[in-house]
């Protein structure tokens, strides 16, 4: 195994890739801890010791900016401004006919798409970085603890900028990594901002309960990093034959190909699906005033929405994510277009006729492997959350049980992480077998 990995470095091409890969993420990860303008830095600190001691919206906030939030870093929103833009036009390619044209045109409408997904981008940011601007002024989101003390029209400009950039900037560098470095490059930043927090939840953990909670949590961990990869590299192959044909003197065609359909075809989007859904009422309690109405609502949401060992929290979170599986798998596999396509290159499913008979049977695959796919996603995303739950309890006060809470996002971090590092070492290893190397994957 060292032997495969001293290739890597052998190949001075390869080598540049994964050297300026890591330089990047060293950028990445440095302005992760550079604070915004104007902010109150002994805020911060406070701040971050309520995060590490109490969990609940912090916890769920920060998970994909890699702390950078709790910092009120220049890339405190992440990535997640460009995933959210990249799903949205994924969605729209199914209702507008213009992005759908896009999608059918290679490489010239992919440029157009990736564009359009840019600007996208760029008018999320700066919704997102308005609303932070105002919460932690406000206090709504940390306690009381006003992050911005000198609030002025200049002031919300020169942060909603430096946020605004700041995820622009990311996603440069993302594109950078796709094009320069080994590629997957607003996953692996993703990937980054995730495992980035393990240790300090995992140092939490033992801090606040002990070696036997911490050997607990690292055996489920490994068990569920197993059945993860087990998973993720399952597939079902619908043979495909092609028949045979003469043109001029020559026959053509008579190979037989398949089509691989993953048991988890949708990945962690029906993760981010469901988080997203679950953001928007923790923002929304966190703007309601206090007492009346808007103080239900808050307390309903604090103590219902925002904590991961909550049974509504667990019932709502684990339904949307099987939900958001199956939505997302129509959108990304469509047995028509499958079947047409199929059918236009003279080719055929043994013992399906082509045309309406192959769709249906492509759907009916499809729906019978999504299933499993969308329980496991949904018990990797809430084993965690079930086992703070029963060993602890569902109480989260700041203590014994707060230190375990934020390991409840554990398992999202965990898919993530093995499915970008799966399809990262895919990469490596092609590039190995094409200078004729053995690869890592057997």
């Amino acid at each position: 195994m060292l032997n495969r990995v001293l290739n890597m470095f052998r190949i001075p091409d390869l080598r540049n890739k994964i050297l300026f890969t890591l330089f990047i993420i060293g950028v990445y990860r440095l302005g992760a801890f550079i604070p915004a303008p104007y902010v109150d830095t002994d805020a911060v600190q406070l701040m971050r010791d309520q995060a590490n001691t109490s969990g609940g919206i912090l916890g769920f906030v920060q998970l994909f900016s890699g702390g950078a939030l709790t910092q009120f870093a220049i890339f405190a929103l992440g990535i997640m401004p460009y995933i959210t833009a990249s799903i949205i036009m994924q969605i729209l390619g199914v209702v507008i006919p213009r992005i759908e044209q896009w999608q059918q045109q290679g490489a010239v409408g992919q440029r157009k798409i990736t564009q359009w997904t840019r600007y996208l981008t760029v008018g999320i940011a700066l919704l997102q970085s308005t609303s932070f601007a105002f919460l932690f002024h406000s206090g709504a989101l940390v306690g009381g603890i006003d992050l911005l003390p000198d609030f002025t029209v200049w002031v919300v400009f020169v942060v909603v900028l430096t946020l605004t950039t700041g995820t622009a900037l990311l996603m440069w560098m993302g594109e950078l990594i796709t094009q320069r470095g080994i590629g997957n490059g607003m996953s692996l930043l993703i990937f980054t901002s995730v495992v980035s927090a393990l240790p300090a939840q995992l140092t939490l953990v033992r801090t606040n309960n002990g070696n036997n909670a911490l050997a607990g949590f690292v055996a489920v961990a490994l068990i569920l990093m197993v059945c993860i990869v087990f998973v993720e590299q399952g597939q079902r192959r619908i043979p495909v034959q092609f028949a045979k044909r003469v043109v001029g003197r020559r026959m053509y065609g008579g190979q037989s190909t398949y089509i691989p359909l993953k048991v988890n075809q949708s990945g962690v989007i029906p993760i981010i699906f469901a988080s997203s859904v679950l953001y928007l009422p923790t923002l929304i309690g966190a703007a309601m005033p206090d007492g009346g109405i808007g103080g239900a609502i808050q307390d309903f949401v604090n103590n219902h929405l925002t904590y991961p060992t909550s049974p509504v929290y667990l019932t709502f979170y684990g339904l949307m994510i099987i939900g958001f599986a199956y939505f997302y798998t129509a959108i990304t596999f469509d047995p028509v277009k499958q079947a047409d396509t199929i059918r236009k290159q003279g080719g055929f499913i043994p013992g399906i006729r082509p045309g309406v008979q192959t769709e249906r049977y492509l759907a009916k695959i499809l729906s019978r492997i999504t299933l499993p796919g969308a329980l496991f996603i949904a018990s990797v995303a809430l084993v965690p959350s079930i086992l703070v739950a029963v060993t602890i309890g569902t109480d989260v006060d700041p203590g014994s049980g707060a230190g375990a809470l934020n390991i409840a996002f554990g398992g999202i971090s965990l898919l993530i992480a093995v499915g970008v590092a799966l399809e990262t070492m895919k990469q490596i290893d092609s590039q190995l077998m094409m200078r004729n190397y053995e690869g890592f994957l057997k």
